[in-house]
């Protein structure tokens, strides 16, 4: 069945065909359509559906009903997603797997509703307290962000840990046509969890050790699940000729430009390649390192002063990365890109 809906609707409905028991949140500019939307949905189909007092409440609540082995989610926007960094730490050191949804807007501070890509490093890099990391899974469009939505769920149960999506201002306000239709999803048994049934009485959801080495274990386990995450789950688009004379990168709405970018380019004779990353954690290095060959040029371009970047310079240490960006809720123009990207290439071929 095709649908006409928001990005911020795709996102309740993947998160019921993935079989989402419960959604705690807090409307927030421009998530809001998530929470009004799940509000709409969920009650009518017997799930569970709280509108929390605030953000701190939302997580914990996730928190528990997670615990319980439920498919829970919540969803908000900069500053309410500062607020539930500190249950998140919480989620991810009891491995409990959720699904959060950011929907970035301009910071700092309470800054506009405007698109921007600001978040990356306090939901790429773990906003909250401690030594862990989340997935990440930054879509492109509102097909995307329903699939990817679908995606999360599996993921986060596969791997015991909350899954980030993370959208902006753009893609969760406009509407695109979904496919909706049974996905297959892959829930996995959870003896872990708190139950009404007696053999889950002994079961014990904690992230504190007292003692250093039993915390020490268990920060070691966590991170060994990071390594087998980092090995099996990154993911990227590669799209353009397979010899390029320039690699463009960027995440989420920024990536869907730079497509424009790429075949703007590619007709002008210039040859041009895009990577986009659907997984900010894991980084998808390896598909970085496989397509940029040695003296070829990077534009690297996102909605924020320079976070994205970082990782994509960490990845490709001996090559060119330049750095182009907007903020403030302003989006580039495909001929303001398509000039940095001619630029770049200029500057590489004079040095």
């Amino acid at each position: 069945m095709k649908k006409l809906v928001k990005g911020n609707e795709a996102v309740v409905i993947g998160a019921l065909v993935a079989g989402c028991d419960a959604y705690y949140g807090y409307p927030i500019t421009p998530a809001s359509e998530i929470a009004h939307a799940a509000s709409e949905y969920f009650l009518p189909l017997g799930k569970v559906f709280v509108q929390a007092e605030c953000e701190i409440g939302a997580i914990n609540m996730v928190f528990g009903s997670a615990s319980a082995g439920l498919r829970t989610m919540t969803a908000s926007s900069g500053p309410g997603i500062s607020l539930k960094m500190e249950g998140v730490s919480y989620l991810a050191g009891a491995q409990l797997p959720c699904v959060i949804v950011d929907v970035q807007r301009v910071g700092p501070g309470l800054g506009n509703i405007g698109p921007e890509q600001s978040d990356y490093f306090q939901v790429v890099k773990g906003g909250g307290h401690g030594d862990y990391r989340t997935i990440v899974l930054a879509p492109s469009s509102v097909e995307e962000t329903y699939r990817m939505t679908i995606e999360a769920f599996d993921l986060a149960d596969k791997w015991r840990t909350p899954v980030f999506l993370l959208t902006d201002a753009t893609l969760g306000q406009m509407m695109e046509p979904i496919d909706i239709k049974q996905e297959p999803t892959h829930r996995t048994e959870k003896p872990w969890a708190l139950t009404a049934e007696p053999d889950s009485n002994d079961n014990l959801v904690t992230s504190i050790y007292l003692d250093f080495d039993d915390m020490e274990a268990h920060i070691e386990r966590l991170h060994e699940k990071y390594r087998q995450i980092g090995e099996t789950e990154a993911q990227a688009e590669v799209y353009g000729v397979g010899d390029p004379q320039i690699v463009l990168t960027g995440f989420g709405s920024v990536g869907r430009m730079l497509r424009s970018v790429v075949d703007e380019l590619n007709a002008s004779g210039i040859r041009a390649t895009l990577i986009r990353p659907q997984t900010l954690w894991p980084f998808p290095s390896k598909i970085y390192q496989q397509t940029v060959k040695p003296g070829v040029p990077v534009l690297s371009v996102e909605l924020s002063k320079g976070q994205f970047v970082e990782d994509v310079r960490l990845t490709l240490p001996k090559h060119q990365v330049t750095w182009f960006g907007r903020v403030g809720g302003n989006l580039p123009e495909l001929g303001e890109l398509v000039e940095q990207a001619e630029k770049c290439l200029q500057e590489a071929s004079n040095d």
